[in-house]
């Protein structure tokens, strides 16, 4: 079965992609230095609009739209997830001097550019967790998790990131990725694993 030619982008897309961008790449600028603060808005302001004009992007067409109601679902679970990982970093780092870690592969059920950015930004924001690359032929995402000890916490975590795919594709995905999403439910163990620090 052969894909349909995408159609081009209208200036009315272009536009609003490049929003979309500029709104993506300030927040997660905020976000990384910790302060809400006009001066971190508009250095953020400056940094996207250099990356945009010196790092042009390849159109990326937003096929979805915002749900506001999944999308504040989204970011009340998202401060909570970034309060909880920072509690439980920090008691990790008072308990033991060499925590335990992975590197574990977790392939999304969405595989898009959009989506694939977003979920490896929303991990790598919070504590503990950290992209080491994103495969975008496959839409896998392989990821350095910190306090991993146990082929049953892989698959914890691994359930997380789908959780989190499925909210951020609730908050701005589009009706096919939300019905792919709901048929493509895991059913057990999938991707690959490495166990950092657990004995032999």
């Amino acid at each position: 079965m052969t894909s349909q030619p995408k159609a081009p982008l209208t200036p009315r897309d272009r536009w609003r992609n490049r929003a979309i961008a500029v709104t993506g790449l300030v927040t997660v600028w905020v976000l990384l230095w910790g302060t809400f603060s006009w001066a971190n808005v508009i250095s953020g302001l400056v940094v996207a609009a250099v990356l945009l004009v010196v790092f042009p992007l390849p159109p990326v067409t937003f096929a979805g739209r915002i749900r506001p109601v999944p999308l504040l679902r989204f970011l009340a679970r998202f401060m909570r997830d970034l309060v909880v990982a920072s509690v439980q970093i920090a008691w990790l780092a008072v308990r033991s001097k060499h925590p335990h870690s992975a590197i574990i592969a977790v392939p999304l059920r969405v595989n898009t550019d959009l989506n694939l950015t977003l979920n490896a930004e929303a991990l790598s924001l919070v504590p503990g967790s950290l992209i080491l690359e994103a495969d975008r032929n496959t839409g896998t995402l392989y990821v350095h998790v910190i306090g991993i000890r146990s082929l049953d916490e892989v698959e914890r975590f691994r359930r997380d990131v789908l959780e989190l795919e499925g909210r951020i594709v609730a908050a701005v995905g589009s009706a096919e990725e939300l019905d792919l999403i709901r048929r493509s439910a895991p059913t057990g163990p999938s991707g690959s694993v490495e166990l950092e620090g657990a004995p032999t």
